[in-house]
C-alpha cells in the first residue's frame, strides 16, 4: 500500500521531471499539497517530512486544522483555493496566508478589510475562467485586468498572480491552450506594470501540461493523499 510520504515523493519527482523538460529548475515550481477532507494528522505527517504549503477549499475546515496544528507546525502556510462566499471571508482573512480564488472585487475588498493588522499582507491570486464554463467561478479574461487593478490598490493585500481550473474533460491540446491563456494574460498584465510572479495552475492529472506552459505552483491532492468521495472536485 502506498503511503502518503511515498506518494508525495512521487509527485515531487513528477514536478521536478516536468520542470526539467520545460528547461526550468525544479525549485521554480511550488508544490501545494491539497489536504481538503483529509485529517490534520495527514497534514502533520507531510509537514514533518518538509512540506510547508497546504491548500484547503473550505474555510471552516482550514480554520479547524490551523487550530489543531498551530503549535506543532509553526511555519505551515495555508492557501485557500476554493470558491469564496462573502460570508466566509473573515475566517479566510484571519487564517490563510494565500487566497487563490479572488474572482470579484467584493471578495477582495472584504479580505482587505478583514485581514488582521498584526498579520502580513494576504497574498492573493485572481481566478480566471479560461474554459468559459458557465458553472465555473472566475473572472473572464476581458475583466481580469480591471479586477487586478482594483485588487492591487487595496491595503493588506498583495496581488501575486493568476489561478485557473481548466475544463477537466478537455484533451491535452485543449488543456495546454487553456493554461497558455493564463500565462499570456499574466504577460499582458505585467506589461501594464503589475509585476505578477505566480501562475497557480495544474492538478494531479495535468500538472505536467501546466508546468510546460509556465506554472509556478501546482495544486495536488489526489495524487498525494488518495481518492476523495465522488462529490469532491479533484485537485
Amino acid at each position: 500500500m502506498t503511503t502518503i510520504f511515498t506518494a508525495w515523493q512521487g509527485v515531487r519527482a513528477r514536478v521536478a521531471a516536468a520542470a526539467t523538460r520545460a528547461g526550468r529548475p525544479a525549485d521554480t515550481v511550488e508544490l501545494l499539497a491539497v489536504s481538503k477532507t483529509f485529517p490534520a494528522d495527514a497534514v502533520r505527517e507531510l509537514y514533518q517530512h518538509g512540506q510547508r504549503h497546504f491548500g484547503e477549499n473550505y474555510a471552516q475546515e482550514m480554520h479547524d486544522k490551523a487550530l489543531q496544528l498551530g503549535g506543532d507546525c509553526p511555519d505551515l502556510v495555508w492557501h485557500f483555493i476554493g470558491p469564496l462566499q462573502s460570508n466566509k471571508t473573515r475566517q479566510v482573512a484571519e487564517t490563510a496566508s494565500w487566497v487563490h480564488s479572488v474572482d470579484r472585487v467584493k471578495i477582495a475588498e472584504r479580505l482587505s478589510q478583514q485581514r488582521p493588522d498584526h498579520l502580513p499582507p494576504l497574498q492573493v491570486c485572481i481566478q480566471v475562467n479560461v474554459s468559459g464554463e458557465t458553472s465555473k467561478s472566475g473572472a473572464t479574461t476581458a475583466a481580469a485586468a480591471e479586477l487586478a487593478r482594483q485588487t492591487a490598490s487595496l491595503p493588506r493585500l498583495t496581488l501575486r498572480g493568476l489561478m485557473c481550473i481548466p475544463d477537466p474533460a478537455a484533451d491535452a491540446a485543449t488543456l495546454r491552450h487553456q493554461f497558455r491563456q493564463l500565462a499570456e494574460l499574466r504577460q499582458e498584465l505585467n506589461s501594464q506594470g503589475f509585476g505578477l510572479d505566480t501562475l497557480s495552475m495544474g492538478m494531479s492529472a495535468d500538472m505536467e501540461l501546466a508546468i510546460a506552459e509556465g506554472a509556478t505552483l501546482v495544486r495536488v491532492g489526489t495524487a498525494i493523499f488518495g481518492a476523495r468521495s465522488a462529490k469532491e472536485n479533484t485537485q
